[in-house]
């Protein structure tokens, strides 16, 4: 159908041309009476559509399937889009007019110089008006943009102190021991989420392992305690950073930008927070420091669950997760003793105590 339109146009535009220039073309180059029959407009008319139409037929194809191109790409394309490339382009073509008859007074190149300066404001005004589509529709429409919109409100909230907003990461979501922190009232604050933290929170909340589907359904739980259940202050931040695919590089970035702490279980996010001078909250190292202080030389009634790397050591635990190697501990695998404690080693992943049973400490 659309190769038909396009060969109905160019013998339309041939028939046209061939009533209004053939028969001067006649007279002129044959030198032919006016009475001929072959300088009559209509035999023109009739001459000019059957040569366009032989002389467009391979042309008639490129330009169908252009034209298909071009109504593909238009009913895909956003209405919104579609309007502020027409306004845009419309007024190109009019401060165009207005340069025109200044253009054509240009000797020789005058009509030539005018159609490509038509061209160009055209294309310009369409480039224009799709890229500034949303405010052009916004200024015909009476309405602020969608940027500008965003500005007013961040205007209207109360600015925040430098370190109230905590921006919790995915990691201590998780681990859900921030919702216990709340309670206990020692978080104060603002409690951000950013949103590439929740679509990240949901992405995990949606993978095909059961694992990690388990663990980002136990991340959101964990919101939704802190909102509904602790009436914490929670804001959810809708910005994001096309420029930067990872998270934690989004976080930092929003952190230095609100002036806030970022909240992390993660060891490599602490230590980039440390690098880029973002002040940095790690439960772990809260935790580490809330363990009990065990001195050298206080005892310990604990039991044996394993042996231990060295020869003849044995491996027990406190309540609290914190490892006691016991120095000649391995035959009382599974059984309860007290021991004395000789050392303590804090170390990056928590702290370990040495210590060797006290009945050998008697006998010595």
């Amino acid at each position: 159908m659309m190769k038909k339109v396009v060969h109905l146009f160019f013998t339309v535009l041939g028939v046209v041309l061939g009533y209004q220039f053939c028969p001067d073309l006649f007279i002129r180059v044959f030198h032919m009476n006016n009475q001929d029959v072959l300088t009559s407009n209509w035999f023109g008319a009739a001459l000019g559509g059957a040569v366009f139409l032989i002389a467009t037929m391979s042309v008639a194809g490129y330009v169908s399937a252009l034209l298909r191109w071009l109504e593909e790409r238009l009913k895909s394309a956003p209405l919104a889009d579609i309007l502020g490339g027409t306004i845009g382009m419309v007024i190109g073509l009019v401060v165009a007019y207005l340069f025109s008859p200044e253009i054509r007074s240009i000797p020789i190149v005058g009509i030539a110089v005018q159609f490509f300066v038509a061209v160009f404001f055209a294309y310009l005004g369409l480039r224009i008006g799709f890229t500034k589509r949303e405010d052009l529709l916004n200024l015909f429409s009476g309405r602020l943009s969608a940027k500008e919109r965003a500005e007013k409100e961040r205007d209207k909230r109360p600015a925040m102190r430098p370190g109230e907003a905590k921006l919790l990461d995915t990691s201590v979501i998780i681990d859900g021991r921030i919702a216990d922190l709340v309670e206990t009232g020692f978080l104060d604050g603002t409690l951000v989420i950013a949103s590439f933290v929740l679509e990240e929170l949901q992405h995990i909340a949606d993978s095909s392992d059961v694992l990690k589907r388990n663990r980002g359904r136990r991340g959101l739980d964990v919101l939704n305690r802190i909102q509904k259940e602790l009436k914490a202050v929670v804001q959810i931040v809708e910005i994001d950073f096309d420029d930067i695919q990872e998270v934690d590089s989004k976080l930092v970035r929003l952190a230095k930008q609100m002036n806030g702490k970022v909240m992390t279980n993660d060891f490599n996010l602490n230590k980039v927070c440390e690098l880029q001078g973002v002040p940095v909250l790690n439960i772990n190292d809260l935790a580490n420091a809330l363990k009990p202080v065990v001195l050298p030389g206080e005892e310990l009634h604990v039991q044996v669950i394993k042996d231990g790397k060295e020869y003849n050591q044995g491996v027990a635990y406190l309540d609290d997760g914190t490892m006691i190697v016991i120095e000649g501990g391995r035959e009382y695998i599974g059984g309860r003793l007290i021991v004395q404690v000789t050392s303590v080693l804090q170390t990056s992943a928590g702290r370990m105590i040495f210590a060797k049973p006290k009945m050998l400490e008697k006998a010595l």
